[in-house]
């Protein structure tokens, strides 16, 4: 990250959960694969990394659609989760380089987090039972809302509900889904690339991980800074 020369007021700071918080995104694929899989259907990681970031529904669709998944959109997104949270039970939870790091800062410094996932409900909270004490003061999740990511409603809904003007937030992001949310509800963005590649844009911070990111790096962000370590990768 760039020299700190100045810092701008950081209302709060929106979180992707899948992805960005939690590497989770490779046990949502195994599932989506072996569902497939079970019902003779053909689904592949390319497949599959095309719904990263998007709305449970919009996923299980697409596995109706074309890998000819039985069932209703409600029983594929239902065992979809029962599979992810299987595997979060057997595997455990694979934290983010520095996402704990960066969440700790935060709550010392009395910024307030968000926490914005189209991950359903019952899952968020298996999520967050890792995290004692809970350090988001608003859960958004993918089944509380009438429009999912990439639609603003999500990031718009997580600033409201924290009192907080979008503009004066920074959201961190793994998907272009995510990132497009959140920059279309007027937050600053930070891409954190993790399972897919972010493509650069305007205005848009890119990073590999959260090492060493601090709350006054945040700061400079929502002020308007760009750092962007992927762009010669």
């Amino acid at each position: 990250m760039p020299t700190i020369t100045t810092e701008t007021e950081l209302a709060a700071v929106l979180w992707d959960m899948d992805g960005t918080l939690v590497d989770t995104e490779p046990y949502w694929i195994a599932a989506e694969m072996a569902m497939s899989a079970e019902q003779g259907g053909s689904w592949d990681e390319s497949l599959a990394e095309d719904l990263v970031g998007l709305p449970l529904q919009v996923s299980a669709a697409e596995l109706q659609r074309r890998a000819g998944l039985r069932g209703t959109v409600e029983e594929i997104v239902e065992e979809m989760i029962a599979r992810v949270i299987s595997a979060i039970a057997t595997e455990g939870l694979p934290w983010r380089p520095g996402a704990r790091e960066l969440l700790d800062a935060l709550g010392h410094a009395g910024v307030p987090c968000a926490l914005v996932t189209m991950s359903w409900r019952r899952l968020t909270n298996v999520v967050l039972t890792g995290l004692d004490p809970n350090p988001f003061q608003v859960i958004i999740t993918g089944d509380e809302v009438t429009h999912g990511k990439p639609h603003p409603e999500p990031y718009l809904r997580a600033a409201a509900a924290l009192g907080v003007d979008p503009a004066a937030c920074v959201a961190i992001e793994d998907s272009l889904p995510g990132l497009t949310s959140a920059e279309a509800s007027g937050a600053a963005v930070l891409g954190v690339q993790a399972k897919i590649p972010i493509p650069p844009a305007p205005g848009r911070s890119r990073l590999a991980t959260l090492e060493g990111v601090t709350v006054a790096h945040l700061r400079q962000i929502a002020g308007g800074a760009v750092e962007d370590r992927l762009l010669h990768a």
